[in-house]
Order: C-alpha cells, then structure tokens, then sequence
C-alpha cells in the first residue's frame, strides 16, 4: 500500500511542508523530535486540520485535493490517541460496542479478521468487558484503545505516541501486540514516537521529521545506519539495528543469534527461537585490533571498518559490518589516530552484557 502526501500546514510558528509517497508495509514509524511535526501531520492524515492544504491520496483513494475534501469520519481511518480517550461512562464492551455501531451507521463491511470475538481474543479484553475504563492500568485502557479502533474497520491505523505515558511493564505487555496487528488483522499502521528504540523495535519504515521537513524516508536499519542521523533526528542516542534470535541460555543470560556469532544478555523476555530487532547504542559500542583477553566483556564480535565519520572534534563514528548487518560505534578522536582505523580494517566490536539489558524491554 502507499501514501501519497504533498500537503503544506502554515501556522504561526511553524510550517508543515511533507512532500513524498509513505510505504504502508506492516507499521510504519513517523519519528522526529517535539515539535517536529509528527502529530499534526498523522492529524492532516486524518482529516483533522482543515487548514491543511493540498494533496492526501491513499490507495488510488484521494482524501485531499485542492478544494475537495474528504470529511474525517468518511475516510475509514482508527486513531489511537496517547492518552485513549474512551468513554468513561460506558463499560469496556460498551466502547468496543460504540465503535461498531459506528461503523454499522457508515455502511462499511468490516475486513474478514476484524470482529467482536476476534478483537477481543487478539488483544486479551475478555476479562476486562465489564469494567469501567477508571479502574483499567494505562495498559489495559490503551489495548481497549486499540481494540475500539479496529472496531470501525479502519483501512489505515494511525497510533499517536501509544506507549508514551507507559512504564516499562507495560510497554512489554503492550509493544508485541502492537507489532502483530498489521499481520493479525490485516491493517497497515502509521506510528508517531520520539523513541527511536520503539522505531527499531516495532517498524518495518520510517519517516523522519525535522522541522516539519521530511529529513529521511526509507526501510528502518537503512535510516539509522546513516551517519547523520543524529543531525536529522535532533538526537544524541546513534545506533544501529541488528536481526537476531533467541537461542538458549545459562546462568540468568540468554544467548542472541547473529549470523555465526551470538551476544549474551542478563535476560530475555520472548520464548527461545524468537526472532527479534534489537538496536545497540554506538556509546556501547567499543573496537580493539585484536581478539581481546582477561576482559568482564562477554561480547566480542569479528568485525570490518566500512566507513569512518569524523563529525565533531572530540568524537567519531564508525559504520561496521558484522556478518552481513550493520553495527555502529562511537569512540573518541583519539583512539580513531591511535589505533590507525581505516574502511576495510579488520577489528573486534566490544559490547557489554548489561548495555543489552534495555534491548529486552520489548
């Protein structure tokens, strides 16, 4: 599926100006920094800035073109806000029941995977159908959130920052039953989030926000292996994405499977055989020239220079490629002269067990 968006947003203080087409493969991520217009352009998506001008077409579908317009409620979109927004004076099934009987009003069938039963089953409601949303966690409102979403058959699903307001508990409940709803439910999702573990974590693509600019636009690992990144993204917290697999482990640590290598971690919170996308900090991230001994380090990855970025006079980046993926490291310039690292160079990556504590909490 495709967006095709060129659409400008003047205010005050700010210009909204997107021009380009978004994949809608599985989730795809809106990040930026506050302020960089990610909220109001998923609300010009919407059709909820009716002083956004120009061009809102998706799925041969034009939402938007000069003085045509598309009213909110006609273009089947579920928006799941940060905070929920249900109806506190209604049950949890009398929400999921609302969104249907709106959709019921606007005629619409719903996708085959998209049902009562289905919703709840999916998204572990049933105990929960009774109660009012007063008595529910920010967890268990943000699923009935979702859950009432679907319930208007959406053809596009767009989530406003959902796991924000949510301590780490509950973004490890919440975060894969997120990732399965494309799947699930057949329902491309446009997610806003100024984290960008959650990007790595969640998203197939994304679209980078900077000054309501689009900076860059493109499959995630692809994104984040920029060098720039940290420009674009108005961030200090350079990465890289890495593909592994849970494979069993010993003494409270859990082994990930990267191509012939594996990188241990205090603890896993997926079943073993998993496969998962994790990001690595480049602060993390230490070179040696030689196979290292006598170190508390439990990861030393074979490795090989592809490029080095010197981009501020005390620090430097260095893009690495370890069995076929990319990793991302940070030293000083220092080290960088010392140690003569060049592209090509054969080096070993050195990353701390507890440095992957945070890759689990998803």
């Amino acid at each position: 599926m495709r967006l095709a968006l060129d659409v400008t947003l003047a205010r005050a203080a700010f210009e909204l100006v997107v021009r380009g087409e978004i994949p809608l493969d599985g989730i795809t991520a809106i990040y930026g920094p506050s302020g960089a217009g990610k909220t109001t352009l998923l609300r010009v998506i919407a059709g909820l800035e009716p002083a956004a001008r120009g061009v809102v077409e998706f799925e041969g579908s034009v939402w938007q073109s000069g003085h045509r317009r598309v009213a909110a409620h006609e273009r089947r979109v579920g928006y799941v806000f940060q905070d929920g927004r249900l109806f506190a004076h209604l049950t949890v099934e009398g929400n999921l029941r609302f969104a249907l009987r709106h959709a019921g009003r606007r005629a619409v069938a719903a996708p085959a995977k998209i049902d009562f039963g289905s919703v709840v089953r999916e998204l572990d409601l049933e105990s929960l159908l009774s109660r009012r949303p007063t008595s529910l966690s920010g967890g268990e409102q943000q699923r009935v959130a979702i859950g009432r979403a679907l319930l208007t058959s959406p053809r596009l699903l767009l989530m406003d920052e959902p796991l924000s307001s949510l301590d780490v508990g509950r973004k490890r409940e919440i975060a894969p039953l997120i990732e399965r709803l494309p799947g699930t439910f057949g329902v491309p999702v446009l997610y806003v989030t100024h984290n960008v573990d959650e990007v790595a974590r969640l998203a197939s693509d994304m679209l980078l926000l900077k000054a309501g600019r689009i900076a860059a636009l493109g499959r995630v690992a692809d994104v984040l292996e920029r060098l720039d990144i940290e420009e674009l993204g108005g961030t200090h917290d350079a990465g890289a994405l890495l593909h592994v697999r849970v494979e069993a482990g010993r003494g409270g640590a859990a082994a990930l499977r990267l191509g012939g290598q594996a990188l241990h971690v205090p603890a896993a919170h997926a079943p073993i055989g998993t496969p998962l996308r994790i990001r690595i900090h480049a602060r993390d991230v230490a070179l040696a020239t030689e196979r290292p001994r006598g170190l508390s380090i439990r990861n030393v990855l074979e490795a090989r220079i592809l490029r080095v970025h010197v981009d501020e006079p005390a620090h430097a980046d260095v893009l690495l490629e370890v069995d076929g993926q990319r990793l991302r490291s940070r030293i000083t310039r220092d080290a960088l002269e010392e140690l003569k690292l060049a592209a090509g160079q054969p080096v070993f990556a050195l990353i701390k067990s507890v440095a992957l504590e945070s890759t689990s909490l998803f």
